[in-house]
């Protein structure tokens, strides 16, 4: 196996997961056409985001499905393995699984140490057979960031600044997959794109793994309780497709491989209708 092919830009969508199962598969066809090279899907919540990337996969000829990311706690790595062998070959070549720890407030009484539980989670896939190409991890901290490189593809941090691609990259060392996702808000109203980028953002800043991240990278308690402009204007490209294309010239600049945009377009996801606009928008701007 190699590590599946994703290019240089992607996007990463709430909404072709969770969305009207129809127009999901609809739209991830365009997005193929389109030449994006990978579409990324959450799976934190459930176990059930195998079967979407299954009917994504289905629905385009192309591009890479993946997963950012697996909640690890709600699979079994053997099943997992299972499911992935499972696959034709050339829809094995095209998918590529995030995996993640989630977060100690999320997951309760059974959490544990996230780079034992992570490895151990990665010993019984690979016992099963699961190929460490089609694998990458979330990764923020500096030691989940070099677990990445060492047995998997690489790293997909999530919320994350050009510095951390950086600092990521130092650590991974050249070769390696990185693959940070970067929030989008296209709105030329600066007041409303506050408002969505609040929006976006304030269920995460209560996680303390993204808390920290945002402390390692400058940021202080009080601008993180209060979703500082700081703060904001350093995760989210807001404004115009220039704005979005020069944040992912400069994540590519630090090291990223491959940038996934998110498009936040309202505070609980958008429709498809108001998304797809978005995504071809950028899709000419930077494809």
């Amino acid at each position: 196996m190699t590590v599946p092919t994703i290019g240089k830009v992607g996007l990463w969508s709430l909404e072709m997961r969770f969305g009207d199962k129809a127009l999901s598969s609809a739209a991830a066809e365009e997005l193929d056409a389109l030449g994006y090279g990978a579409v990324w899907i959450p799976g934190g919540i459930d176990d059930g985001a195998p079967a979407d990337v299954e009917r994504l996969l289905a629905a385009t000829s192309h591009m890479t499905i993946a997963t950012g990311i697996l909640n690890i706690w709600k699979h079994d790595p053997a099943q997992l393995a299972a499911w992935f062998d499972s696959l034709p070959d050339g829809a094995k070549a095209r998918t590529l699984l995030g995996l993640g720890i989630s977060h100690g407030p999320l997951i309760g009484e059974k959490w544990g140490k996230p780079l034992e539980v992570t490895s151990a989670f990665l010993d019984g896939l690979f016992t099963a057979g699961m190929p460490r190409d089609n694998l990458c991890l979330a990764a923020l901290g500096p030691k989940m960031v070099a677990l990445s490189g060492q047995r998997t593809a690489g790293a997909h941090p999530y919320l994350v600044t050009p510095e951390h691609t950086s600092a990521a990259r130092a650590i991974l060392g050249a070769g390696p997959l990185l693959a940070p996702e970067q929030g989008v808000i296209l709105e030329p109203d600066p007041a409303r794109a506050r408002e969505l980028a609040v929006g976006a953002l304030e269920n995460y800043a209560r996680l303390p793994n993204y808390r920290n991240n945002w402390l390692r990278l400058g940021f202080s308690e009080a601008e993180i309780d209060s979703l500082d402009d700081r703060l904001l204007d350093a995760l989210f490209a807001i404004g115009s497709t220039e704005n979005v294309a020069r944040r992912v010239q400069a994540h590519l600049d630090a090291g990223a491989d491959h940038v996934c945009l998110q498009v936040i377009a309202g505070p609980q996801g958008a429709a498809f209708d108001t998304l797809l606009p978005h995504w071809r928008d950028l899709a000419q701007a930077l494809l």
